[in-house]
This record gives structure tokens, sequence and C-alpha cells, in this order.
């Protein structure tokens, strides 16, 4: 970049997470032309409106989870995310809706059937920061945060709260950098992932801030007892029993960069949205006049001319 010019951003919107917060918060008043319930894709529409028109990105993906029992993870531990009900079929419909969405307003839609939305949006950023841009990821995620660098964003839009790297140590007591590491040591119960049992995140936070990666505390775990740490010396035999567990879970905590990105445009540059499907979306979805209106204006389209 010539001296003098801003960092071109690329934003990496976490679907799911405003999915799933629409469809839990959202009342259940809303219904498409065949009955079927739409509040989730009604208040994802919302959110994206309103992001598109804060923003007003020239590059954008939006991630969505399409592996949901048989991505990589579920290879190396069968019991990965075992504890989450299936999705029912009336958020699985939205869900296509929210694609398609995505996809008429002119956005790259980033899914995979065998890599999960933070795979593919830790990809993104990866190939984006080799190309000069930097990543905002929009998203609460405490997994996402390690795929913070230099110059890169997370931004939890329903409280409105961004932070860098620097900003990772306040919020999660570790570096972005060792969030991998932090969570294979303390487990993440809302992925089933085990973690070594007995070590807190306390513990956790202490041993990485002092040995810096979990291969280094592996590797000296016989100067574990001498720390000044309370339970210092079961913590050390508490690793050695749960040597292979803590490097399995950090396989399953690591956001892969390398996943396939198909079918998006160069830097994921944002399209012009196509007006026939947007109308189409709008008549299936009973969309009402002011969320129909501000869906056209983020597509750059005309709305209500005729």
């Amino acid at each position: 970049m010539a001296a003098g010019m801003s960092t071109p951003t690329l934003y990496l919107v976490d679907a799911s997470l405003y999915v799933f917060r629409a469809w839990h918060s959202m009342p259940d008043e809303f219904s498409d032309a065949e009955g079927w319930p739409t509040n989730a894709v009604q208040g994802f529409a919302r959110f994206l409106a309103e992001l598109l028109e804060r923003t007003r990105p020239t590059h954008v993906a939006v991630a969505f989870d399409e592996a949901l029992d048989d991505c990589f993870r579920n290879r190396l531990y069968p019991a990965y995310k075992a504890n989450r009900e299936p999705a029912p079929e009336a958020l699985k419909r939205q869900f296509a809706h929210c694609r398609a969405l995505c996809v008429a307003l002119g956005l790259d839609v980033l899914s995979h059937g065998h890599y999960e939305a933070d795979d593919l949006i830790g990809s993104a950023a990866h190939a984006a920061r080799a190309n000069g841009y930097r990543a905002v990821i929009v998203s609460a995620d405490k997994d996402l945060s390690q795929l913070l660098g230099d110059g890169d964003e997370q931004w939890d839009y329903a409280r409105n709260q961004r932070w860098g790297a620097a900003g990772v140590p306040a919020r999660h007591g570790v570096e972005a950098r060792q969030i991998a590491d932090y969570l294979a040591l303390t487990g993440d119960s809302v992925d089933n992932i085990p973690g070594v049992p007995g070590i807190g995140a306390k513990t956790a936070a202490a041993l990485l801030a002092h040995f810096g990666t979990l291969d280094a505390l592996l590797e000296r775990v016989d100067e574990v007892p001498y720390l000044r740490l309370r339970g210092a010396a079961s913590t050390a035999r508490k690793l050695r029993e749960h040597r292979e567990q803590a490097l399995l879970c950090r396989q399953l905590t690591t956001i892969a960069l390398d996943a396939p990105l198909e079918g998006v445009r160069p830097h994921f540059a944002r399209a012009g949205g196509d007006a026939a499907a947007l109308q189409a979306l709008c008549e299936a979805l009973r969309f009402g006049p002011l969320t129909r209106r501000r869906l056209h204006e983020a597509a750059g389209l005309a709305y209500g001319s005729a």
C-alpha cells in the first residue's frame, strides 16, 4: 500500500451466531408463504442490513456452519459437539433462506461439508492477510480471538465492543496466540471438549504465562511442581496422565487456516445485488416494507420506484 493509504478491510461474519440469536430472541409470530416460521431469518436480515448500512464494506464474506456432524474434528474425536441437539427442520429451512439472502445481496458465502464456519473465517483471514488486507471478524465467539494478528479486530456486534490482539488478555486471560492451548487445557463444555481434568481457567492461564505454549509446558512438566501455584504437584501429575488428551484437544481447539475457499470472488469483493432474487425472497418470506427497503438499499438496488 502506498504511504498514507489505510489498509483495506475484509469483514468476516460468523452467520450462525446471529441466526441462532435471532431464533432464540425474535418472537415466533413471523411465517413464510408456506406457513413455516421465519423469526430467525427476519432477525438475521435486520442484523445484516444494519451491518451493511454501518460499514459499507467493499470486501465481505459470510460464513455458515454446514459441517454440523461430519467435520474433520468428529473424525479425530467422535464426541465433539455430541452434546448438542440436532437443529429442528424449521431452523434448517431458515438457515437456507439466510444463505440465499446473502447471495442476493452480493455477498460471498463460505460453507463446507468438512470444515466449520470458524475454519472458513480463519482461512479467509489468513488469505486476506497475505494479500495486504486486515480482517474484522464480526462475532462474539472467544475461539475466534486466536485469529487476531496485527491490525485485525474482533467485533461483538450486539454489545458494540471491538478489540484487537492487544485486547485479548484483558478479556480471556491469555494472549491471542495462546487461545487454542488455553482451551485445550481447560476444555470447552460448549463444544464437548474435555481438556485436562482438574485444570481450570486460572491455572491454565498461569501455566501459559510461565511456559508460553502447551508444547513447552508438556516438555518441561517436571518444573511445574516448583511453581508458586496452588496444587502445583497434582497439576503436574494431571498433565502427565492426560498428555495425549491435551494434544488431541489442541487439535480440536485450533482453527484451521487451510480450508478450501471455493467459488468466491477475488479478495471477497462485494458484488452488486440480484434484484430478482432479492424480490423473490422478500415475497416468499413475507418481509415487511421497512425490511424490504433496507435490504434493497443495502444491496444498492432501487426500491418502490415503480
